[in-house]
This record gives structure tokens, sequence and C-alpha cells, in this order.
């Protein structure tokens, strides 16, 4: 019998990373992208013409992450390991969509200060009319939305919708997708 995790990488996590815009041949940055929960279905999503940078501070995760990608044939995803600074080793708006779902919080980034660098960073590597997708678990939801726009993003919507969460079970959840 199928789990709900084979499942979300099988089929559910391609259908939701399409309802929130993600499109064939677009450039996606999973930050903070753990074992690859929206990594491997984003990667099926883009196709071979598009690409999945996969970054993360754990290299465990990464290696995990391609372990599973590996016998998928999934060869469009690139794992960059971060050491936990905001920088983002990649070109100027050179990304098509970024997701950060359960990391835009205190418990990774303790102060509205370093949100704010990071937010910086992440609209540095956005292309114009790029998607920044937010999962806003840990934090106060005005409070995120207020730290995002202040950074110059516009909030294009938000909706609740059923997402791998916690590594292992699917939960409901509130998306915000923002442009620049």
């Amino acid at each position: 019998m199928e789990t709900d995790v084979e499942r979300w990488l099988r089929k559910d996590g391609q259908v939701f990373l399409t309802q929130i815009g993600i499109k064939k041949g677009q450039v996606v940055l999973d930050f903070g992208c753990g074992s690859g929960s929206y990594a491997i279905p984003a990667a099926r999503v883009v196709g071979e013409k598009g690409k999945v940078y996969a970054l993360d501070k754990d290299q465990e995760r990464l290696d995990g992450l391609m372990e599973k990608a590996r016998p998928l044939g999934l060869k469009n995803i690139e794992t960059m390991k971060t050491s936990g600074q905001l920088e983002i080793g990649l070109e100027d708006v050179s990304v098509d969509a970024v997701l950060v779902y359960d990391v835009l919080h205190s418990h990774y980034f303790p102060t509205a200060v370093e949100r704010k660098e990071l937010l910086h960073e992440l609209r540095r590597v956005l292309r114009p009319e790029g998607l920044l997708s937010v999962f806003p678990a840990h934090m106060e939801e005005d409070q995120i939305k207020k730290e995002i726009e202040s950074v110059r993003f516009r909030l294009e919507g938000e909706s609740a919708k059923t997402l791998l969460h916690y590594g292992d079970r699917l939960s409901e959840g509130r998306i915000l997708n923002f442009t620049k």
C-alpha cells in the first residue's frame, strides 16, 4: 500500500506545485529543501528543460534527496549546501520561483533583521514577476506578510492547500504567494 509520502512524491506534490504556479521549463529554488519533499515533485513539474536548486544546511538530508532522485531519473536537481549564511550562491535574477516552506521563522532566523536580509537575498535571485511561495509555519501570518511586503514583494494570493508537512504526513496549510 502506498504511503502519503510515496503518493506525494509520485503525484500529489506535482499537483500542489502546479496549482501554486510552477511550470515546465522554470528554474526553482527550494530554500531549506530538507530531504526533497518539494524538490522532487518540482523537478518533475519543470521537466528536463527546467532546473531545481535544492538548498539546505544538512548534507545528510541533501544526500538523502539525491538517493531518492536518482532512481526516478531526475537529473535536473542541483543540491546546494549552505553553512547557514544568508547568501545564496546564485546569479541575480536567475530563478523563476522560490519555495520557502516552514523555514522563514524565528527557529531558523531568530530576528526580524535576519529574516529581512534573507528576503532581500531571495528578491535578488528572483526574476521579475517571479514567485515567492511561503508556508508560514510557526509565525503569525500577519507578521510574516508584513515582513515580506516590507522588502517590496506583493501578495498575489493565499490559499489553504494540502501539503506534505514535517516530512511524513499530509496536512492543511496556508500558502502565501508573492511576486516582485
